[in-house]
């Protein structure tokens, strides 16, 4: 579900905390310079002009009529109305706010709304890190192909998004993906999150090195550290890394348990991933001990790091078997290994957010379409 050559605009929006960037995407590229504009976050009257402003603008620049506005705000939010609940970055936003709504009376024009998480793996499926996977295996000629994945975001939080055969898998209340609230292996008394976010790496190394949190590095700092390039603790700045790595490989097996699906990370922290993802995957692929004291795998799928050139050929090779059908004289060949893999963003976390609520706005149109 490719739309490289559509014709058609979507007008975007990137909603942060600070600053309001609004853009517009034509054949899966933003075809005007940003516009930034502060997101006057304190002051509902005042967010909401400068949404409409913002818009109004991108739609001066435009070369003919957009289709749609499509774009990723912040939650708790009933997604599918339109409608924002009570946020916290964005403290003007209370009681519910019928944005969508909003918007579509001013520019006459269908909104879409969904969460940053959603529309990062909405964008990964369709024009990213899953087309990518599947031409891999193409090329080395395995018929293995995968159809679902969830894309996952490090970074000041934990996010996820789920995509299921190239629909977008948003739940009843909006809350599907929520990995946030998934139980903390380490602190089981908490939520994920706490382990797995920009805080935990700071926390983890503040409390290594017996610093203030306030006077530990960023998590680009602690990552240099750790890999020799700044001076600092080295052995405090990769065990930072590697404690994140233990949480979260921990949430990702227990989504991919229900999802079996690839899986792509991205954010802010993904860069650092030299330091996680293998002890990460090592997590995943950790083994379970009954009360007779015997082991069994974690997953039943065989989970490969797909930065790792070594796993990622096996991981395209696959085991293909010549097996011949009962009571005939027929031969099949299949493959015998179920796998997954997880890999890191290729296209970069803005972007597929982009592509994703261009995707998604598309996709809509033409689901409606064909309903009438």
């Amino acid at each position: 579900m490719g739309y490289e050559q559509d014709e058609r605009i979507v007008m975007t929006l990137d909603a942060g905390g600070t600053n309001f960037v609004f853009s517009a995407i034509q054949k899966n590229q933003e075809i005007i310079d940003p516009i930034r504009l502060p997101s006057n976050a304190h002051d509902l009257e005042l967010c909401l002009q400068t949404i409409i402003d913002g818009f109004t603008r991108v739609k001066k620049q435009l070369p003919e009529p957009a289709v749609a506005i499509s774009f990723a705000f912040p939650g708790p939010a009933d997604y599918p109305d339109g409608i924002i609940g009570d946020l916290v970055n964005l403290p003007a936003f209370r009681g519910g706010v019928a944005l969508g709504p909003m918007l579509e009376e001013i520019f006459q024009l269908p909104v879409f709304i969904n969460n940053d998480g959603d529309l990062y793996a909405f964008g990964e499926a369709l024009a990213g890190y899953l087309p990518y996977i599947n031409n891999l295996l193409k090329i080395a000629g395995s018929p293995k192909r995968f159809q679902n994945l969830v894309g996952f975001t490090l970074g000041t939080g934990f996010g996820a998004g789920i995509v299921r055969k190239g629909e977008l898998f948003i739940g009843d209340n909006s809350g599907a993906g929520e990995v946030w609230l998934l139980r903390n292996k380490l602190h089981p008394t908490m939520n994920v999150e706490e382990s797995v976010s920009i805080r935990a790496i700071r926390r983890v190394y503040a409390q290594l090195t017996n610093i203030l949190f306030e006077e530990s590095p960023s998590p680009k700092e602690i990552f240099e550290i750790g890999m020799g390039k700044r001076p600092g603790n080295k052995e405090a700045a990769i065990e930072a890394f590697q404690t994140m790595a233990e949480a979260l490989g921990d949430a990702i097996a227990n989504v991919l348990t229900l999802i079996d699906g690839l899986a792509v990370i991205g954010g802010g922290l993904s860069g650092a991933h030299p330091l996680f993802l293998q002890k990460m995957i090592d997590e995943m692929n950790g083994k379970y001990r009954n009360f007779q004291g015997n082991e069994y795998r974690r997953l039943v799928p065989i989970v490969f790091n797909l930065e790792n050139n070594k796993d990622l050929d096996k991981f395209l090779q696959g085991e293909k078997k010549e097996i011949t059908i009962p009571k005939t004289n027929k031969k099949i060949i299949y493959d015998a290994l179920p796998r997954l893999g997880v890999g890191i963003s290729k296209i970069g976390t803005s972007r597929a957010i982009a592509l994703g609520a261009y995707a998604y706005a598309l996709n809509e149109l033409d689901s409606k379409s064909k309903r009438n």
